[in-house]
């Protein structure tokens, strides 16, 4: 819907109808918040994992970002009533770096917080995500921070522990991708997440092809139809240019073409691979990291993002911070931004850095430096996101919060979870312009409404709308067309607000005429799968607006003009 002006429903048919059985089709749900990011009701719930699994999906992976497991209940519930495979995942995180205490805060008692995110407690999520039914358990590292000695260590805490399956999914982002990946197959981890060679490394995870190549010289069958995959690869590499210059608006260097099944490794490269293994056997992470990185590097594939590595933070929740100082035009701040990361992090409760809580925890970051600059107390100027993650909405913190935190940020000083028995359903109002049928016509389509709101509304009327006109084109007879007489439109002159990041805009909060004040919200852009308010930068009235609900766009693209 949001790019392809595609229904989802009709497209996981499609597949489901060309392909059966042999392929198991997987979707990533966030526990109650299924695609979205209200909770929701167990009804919901239960009519989504139905329609999903009668439509073909076969594997419904589920994780919360807090790792809260009575988040994921239902939707292990409902996907195994219906006859789905529950992929249950526990996200990987990091203990943030606490800044040493100073002399005097050592002499008044003050000490560095313990670790949280222990080899324990992610075997204690684990082992309870098993006993409700699982039936396969994903090490799910969203930011790639686990090096290969970590995830080795989990992978076999689990082999151990557990009767169930193992994942491993990560991304190469920081640099540790593909060595970590051969660590845990080395360790005996089941299964791996791969992407195509087009799409592999840098942000994504590691490439099937290299994988290929480790598993092969372990002995290891991974029962994957190789000369399928360079037959994908040859459209995936079109689709590639074509995104390049959709998103970016310029081609990108992509990696060297390479089919392990005919192409001939040279001799010294050939060597990085049985160097790689022989590391991981003898449990020497840092040669098993060089010898992958001279791996990667041979092929062309992004290097480590180093900022991101020290920062220990996921790319995307840098890029947001990046893009709303530079809406704001505070780029200057940003490195007092990653400072307070970790205070701000441990004071909601140390949430997981996984969509959604790490944008809003980047973004209160941003808020709170903000306010800093500005000369007013910190937490003065807070989203609402960051309020209900404090209040609880989104579920149980790893850490209890304060509750004179909560009051400041809340106004109450008990955790008050969401009441899903309050919860409201999305209109689904008669469409005049539509000969008065209603927005959702039948459960797949109310549910699409309830998943995605803003989204679906535009997408389901510009489709009864098109539906109502062709029929009403054939009833009509055809009139000659009528001369119009075009006015050359006058130049229209002032201060354009930009977009920070390449996106889709999904409302627009002004007409032209409106007064507006600096700050004040003029468009939502849905980016980096967080919806970020764009703010006017100075007071004056829009005069234009250069966009429209639906519309992709490119960063730096011209939003609203203000006179």
């Amino acid at each position: 819907m949001r790019y392809l002006n595609e229904n989802p429903w009709t497209r996981l048919e499609t597949i489901y109808k060309a392909v059966g059985k042999v392929s198991k089709l997987t979707a990533l749900s966030r526990g109650r918040n299924l695609f979205g990011y209200a909770p929701y009701p167990d009804d919901v719930i239960d009519g989504f994992c139905r329609n999903a699994i009668e439509s073909g999906l076969g594997i419904m992976r589920i994780f919360d970002a807090l790792n809260d497991v009575d988040n994921v209940k239902s939707t292990i519930k409902y996907v195994k009533q219906y006859g789905g495979i529950a992929d249950c995942a526990v996200c990987y995180t990091v203990d943030p770096k606490y800044p040493e205490p100073s002399f005097m805060q050592r002499l008044m008692g003050k000490k560095r917080p313990q670790p949280v995110f222990t080899d324990a407690y992610f075997l204690d999520k684990a082992k309870q995500m098993a006993a409700l039914g699982a039936d396969m358990i994903t090490i799910k590292d969203m930011s790639g921070l686990i090096p290969p000695r970590r995830v080795a260590t989990l992978v076999k805490l689990f082999k151990k522990n557990i009767s169930i399956p193992v994942d491993f999914h990560t991304h190469c982002t920081p640099g540790y991708g593909l060595a970590s990946m051969l660590a845990a197959i080395v360790a005996g981890v089941d299964i791996v997440d791969t992407n195509c060679w087009y799409f592999a490394e840098g942000t994504g995870a590691p490439a099937i092809e290299l994988v290929h190549v480790f598993c092969k010289k372990l002995g290891v069958d991974t029962g994957v139809n190789m000369e399928a995959v360079a037959k994908i690869n040859t459209q995936l590499r079109e689709i590639r240019k074509e995104l390049n210059q959709s998103v970016f608006g310029a081609d990108k260097s992509e990696p060297k073409a390479f089919n392990p099944l005919t192409d001939k490794l040279p001799a010294e490269i050939d060597a990085l691979f049985d160097k790689a293994i022989a590391a991981a056997k003898a449990d020497d992470e840092d040669a098993t990291i060089d010898a992958c990185r001279k791996i990667e590097a041979y092929f062309g594939f992004p290097a480590p993002n180093e900022l991101v590595q020290k920062a220990e933070i996921p790319g995307g929740m840098y890029s947001n911070m990046v893009a709303q100082l530079k809406q704001l035009k505070a780029e200057d701040i940003l490195p007092r931004a990653m400072e307070l990361i970790p205070s701000v992090r441990l004071a909601a409760g140390l949430p997981p850095l996984v969509t959604p809580t790490s944008q809003i925890v980047g973004a209160q970051a941003v808020n709170c430096a903000l306010d800093e600059k500005a000369g007013r107390p910190m937490y003065t100027n807070k989203s609402s996101q960051f309020v209900g993650l404090v209040k609880g909405e989104y579920g149980h913190t790893p850490v209890k919060i304060d509750p004179e935190f909560r009051f400041k940020i809340c106004g109450v000083r008990e955790e008050t979870p969401y009441d899903t028995s309050k919860y409201q359903m999305q209109p689904n109002p008669e469409l005049p312009e539509a000969g008065g049928v209603k927005l959702a016509a039948n459960e797949k389509e109310v549910l699409l409404l309830e998943l995605f709101p803003m989204v679906a509304k535009t997408f389901l009327t510009d489709q009864k709308k098109k539906a109502y006109e062709a029929t009403a084109a054939k009833d009509t007879p055809k009139t000659a067309a009528r001369s119009e007489h075009k006015v050359e439109a006058k130049a229209i002159t002032g201060h354009k607000v930009t977009a920070p990041l390449p996106g889709k805009i999904i409302a627009l909060k002004v007409k032209v005429g409106d007064k507006v004040k600096a700050g004040q919200e003029v468009v939502i852009l849905e980016a980096m799968k967080m919806e970020n308010n764009i703010n006017a930068d100075r007071d004056g009235k829009i005069i234009e607006i250069k966009v429209n609900k639906g519309d992709s766009v490119l960063e730096g693209a011209d939003l609203v003009v203000i006179g």
